[in-house]
């Protein structure tokens, strides 16, 4: 059995590391979003992220995104592969957040997620199937966090999905800002029935500060109550969805086409 995140004397423990352990042990007990396996994968023919966002430009129906879009337009019965685009997106960002974010609240280190290093079954179930082929520990500062994940990551997937399926600069930024606040709350809820509101307020800061960063500030607005979007993932398309709690809409909006057919 896992010896559970918040036992005391492991985060002694914790506290005295000068890196992390090799297999991240301590996110399996945060659930499946937060692990992050680690090592050579079973299947070496699995991509890195770094092949993933490279040659967006090609068209093939074979790249990467096009079968992880595929995959989730199936699983959501959506029509659009725009709309499956921007949930393939947020769900990626959310897996990678939930990583630097779990790992900076209990080891005080992050692991380095250079897309290179990171190796990924696009069509894979989700959550996104991702292993770190080498741990190598960096600093959990805001900083270092940002560069891990919107320099290494948002920045080049949001540009391949805006040439492969024109999703707006604003709305890919806003998907990464409520994946990151997403994040935060689960952690900070994890921490509160677990008698560790510290741990929580850390993880919290460091949403905060990341989301006053250049890339995502003006996504939207943090408070007390929670985080609201400016943008929307147009997840209301697709059948029986609706808005999500941090959506910038209160109700799903009628398209034209949509209202012809109530």
């Amino acid at each position: 059995m896992d010896t559970p995140w918040w036992n005391p004397l492991r985060d002694l423990v914790v506290l005295l590391l000068v890196d992390l352990d090799p297999d991240l042990a301590a996110l399996r007990s945060l659930g499946g979003f937060f692990v992050l396996r680690t090592g050579e994968p079973p299947r070496a023919a699995l991509l890195t992220l770094a092949q993933a966002y490279g040659d967006a430009a090609s068209g093939s129906d074979e790249h990467p995104l096009a079968v992880r879009v595929r995959r989730v337009a199936d699983g959501i019965r959506a029509a659009e592969p725009r709309v499956a685009a921007s949930v393939a997106q947020q769900a990626l960002m959310a897996r990678l957040w939930s990583t630097v974010l779990g790992c900076a609240v209990l080891y005080g280190r992050i692991p380095d997620l250079d897309p290179r290093l990171l190796r990924w079954a696009p069509a894979g179930s989700a959550p996104d199937d991702l292993w770190l082929t080498r741990v190598r520990g960096l600093p959990a500062d805001a900083d270092t966090l940002a560069d891990a994940v919107l320099h290494g990551h948002l920045q080049p997937l949001a540009a391949a999905l805006r040439v492969r399926h024109r999703l707006a600069p604003g709305l890919s930024r806003g998907n990464a800002a409520s994946a990151l606040a997403g994040a935060a709350r689960q952690l900070a809820r994890l921490a509160r029935d677990h008698g560790r509101p510290g741990a929580g307020d850390h993880a919290r800061d460091l949403a905060a500060r990341l989301l006053a960063h250049p890339l995502l500030a003006g996504t939207g607005t943090l408070d007390d109550t929670g985080f609201r979007r400016r943008s929307c993932c147009l997840y209301y398309r697709v059948p029986g969805g609706g808005v999500c709690g941090d959506c910038c809409f209160t109700r799903a909006p009628r398209s034209s086409a949509r209202a012809a057919s109530e």
